[in-house]
């Protein structure tokens, strides 16, 4: 099973679009967990994960993330995509990252 973190400014912000986000993954029957969290939690809680996606207002952090996590998987969700709620292009874009 993949493991998708969000991080955003409280962990609570894109609690919406996590969300939308396991409801395209249930349609397409996609086996994942995701979760999101505040950014200070970034080392801790998204160690293990496949797929690192960081809300456009912690964007900034990108390079301190993917410090933090080398190797991981690690990028910005853009800011139309994620206003929108997006949860199947945001799911599309995990999805992409692990090359499925």
């Amino acid at each position: 099973m993949k493991k998708i973190v969000l991080l955003c400014s409280a962990g609570m912000s894109t609690s919406m679009l996590v969300k939308k986000m396991r409801a395209a993954a249930a349609d397409e029957g996609f086996e994942c967990s995701i979760d999101a969290f505040p950014m200070n939690e970034a080392a801790s809680k998204a160690a293990d994960a496949d797929v690192v996606l960081l809300g456009p207002q912690v964007s900034f952090n990108l390079g301190k993330v993917k410090e933090q996590l080398p190797g991981k998987h690690v990028d910005a969700i853009e800011m139309r995509m994620y206003g929108r709620l997006d949860g199947k292009g945001v799911l599309a874009l995990a999805k992409k990252m692990m090359g499925l």
